[in-house]
């Protein structure tokens, strides 16, 4: 029977090792591709220049040439990539309808807004008498898959990680092989030019001024520069001065990379002893369990994870808010890692658990309003691991750092960028103060302050806060929690 299906890119832009592309082309005769740029997502943006619209329109493009491509390499005409600009849930019908498909496939998203989305559109469908199939493919072992002996989700990320780790065989790790069946791929001749950036409403950011190469070609440039420095991932990882981490987040999340393909190349060289390799392993074992937690307690986007821990009464404070977004807070690490954020969208790891910490621990800033200042401004914005992350950082979330241990800014400076180099990177008026003083430049007697040519309160801010009375603050905040323990 000749059928025709439709397949709906969405956090997976890419056209090897994809779960609905494999399966609608093994199953139809006639494949269509299509992507629309969502108008509910894209005009609540704050801003017309968001370097991940502009990500995804440069990926999009790489892949409608890779499927056109795809198609003529196997004999197939036309190929490439449908590209709407509108509401998704309606557009995605209207085009099934127009192109008389028999199904609609997807990969599964696990956001609330996005499952009610796919609910709306599946419903929408089987009126038409169009089917609607999702499958697994941006995680490697998603909600239902890794559960407790009750068959219950774990809140503990240790257990998780191990009942994850023995489930990780090489089925799950095996690609789908959509080149075998690439010869069904379809052209359409109405499918009309892709849009350009400002057609969608926006201008150019600086994503072509960063060293984040988009789209496949540039997901497989990364993970190539990082196979050779994997070893020394466990260590180097903390340091944001030095080049230690993969810089793969924004392809796993816009899935222009398979996660299958980095966890096999994790898994062959961690069962070889490779500790670097293991380490980056329970990163993605994290993001898994981030997902989870997610699929299971919706609530989390909005209330803490632990109910008990929304009796915490978090301080309005106007100028200290405004302080830590513009950089002023004077720690020169949470400064230089916020300019970070604001000039190139990505925030080092460790340096994001560190600022969340002092959002909320040091300022007594709700960790809501930081999670959503990160959701605008970081090009690799996840809900699930935002999520997950900030509440850790506030410890209201699922396996949180406890509420009574909170991060010093200055000996984690002293501890992770000891020389400096990442201030100095991003605070060059810091640049004449010594090592022993970057990290606290407040610390400095006044001949000190004279002989750097640096005035405090003028070129850099004073602290906005001492670290050590607010920490008292963070203990006697978090009493409410007693009585419930």
């Amino acid at each position: 029977m000749n059928t025709s299906a439709l397949v709906w890119f969405r956090r997976d832009l890419r056209c090897y090792d994809h779960a609905a592309l494999y399966h609608a082309l093994r199953r139809h005769q006639q494949v269509y591709c299509a992507f629309i740029f969502d108008t509910v997502i894209l005009d609540v943006l704050p801003s017309r220049q968001d370097r991940r619209v502009e990500f995804i329109q440069a990926s999009i493009a790489e892949l409608h040439d890779a499927l056109q491509a795809l198609a003529r390499q196997n004999g197939a005409a036309g190929g490439g990539l449908i590209v709407r600009h509108g509401p998704a849930a309606v557009c995605i019908v209207q085009l099934a309808k127009h192109l008389g498909v028999k199904e609609v496939l997807t990969n599964r998203d696990y956001e609330p807004d996005a499952r009610a989305r796919d609910q709306q559109v599946a419903q929408a469908l089987r009126i038409a008498g169009i089917d609607f199939s999702d499958y697994k493919d941006q995680v490697l072992l998603e909600c239902d898959e890794v559960l407790t002996g009750q068959g219950r989700p774990y809140s503990v990320f240790t257990p998780y990680k191990q009942a994850w780790l023995q489930k990780l065989d090489s089925f799950q790790l095996k690609p789908y092989p959509v080149e075998r069946y690439a010869h069904h791929l379809a052209g359409w001749s109405e499918a009309g030019p892709l849009p350009a950036l400002e057609e969608l409403g926006f201008q150019s950011a600086n994503l072509h001024a960063l060293p984040l190469p988009t789209g496949m070609r540039g997901a497989h440039t990364l993970l190539q520069d990082f196979l050779p420095r994997m070893a020394s991932y466990a260590e180097a990882r903390d340091f944001p001065g030095r080049k230690g981490v993969s810089y793969l987040s924004v392809h796993l999340r816009f899935g222009t990379v398979s996660i299958r393909e980095l966890a096999g190349v994790a898994l062959r060289q961690a069962t070889q002893g490779c500790a670097g390799a293991q380490t980056w392993l329970s990163e993605l074992a994290w993001r898994d369990f981030y997902f989870m937690i997610l699929w299971h307690y919706p609530r989390v986007v909005s209330q803490s994870f632990r109910p008990e821990y929304d009796c915490i009464q978090w301080d309005d404070a106007p100028a200290l808010w405004d302080a830590w977004c513009g950089a002023r807070t004077g720690y020169p690490l949470i400064d230089a890692a916020m300019r970070q954020l604001h000039q190139t969208g990505y925030m080092h790891n460790r340096l994001r658990m560190v600022v969340a910490s002092f959002l909320t621990k040091d300022l007594g800033i709700d960790w809501r309003r930081g999670e959503r200042y990160f959701a605008v401004h970081l090009n690799d914005y996840d809900l699930a691991a935002n999520n997950g992350g900030w509440q850790w950082a506030a410890s209201t979330g699922c396996d949180a750092q406890p509420w009574f241990r909170i991060f010093n800014p200055v000996t984690q400076s002293q501890k992770f960028d000891p020389e400096g180099r990442f201030i100095r990177r991003y605070l060059p008026e810091l640049a004449r103060v010594p090592d022993k003083h970057i990290h606290f430049p407040a610390a400095m007697k006044l001949a000190e302050i004279q002989a750097c040519g640096l005035h405090l309160g003028v070129d850099y801010p004073l602290p906005i806060v001492d670290h050590a009375s607010a920490r008292e603050r963070t203990l006697k905040r978090f009493d409410c929690l007693k009585n419930q323990q």
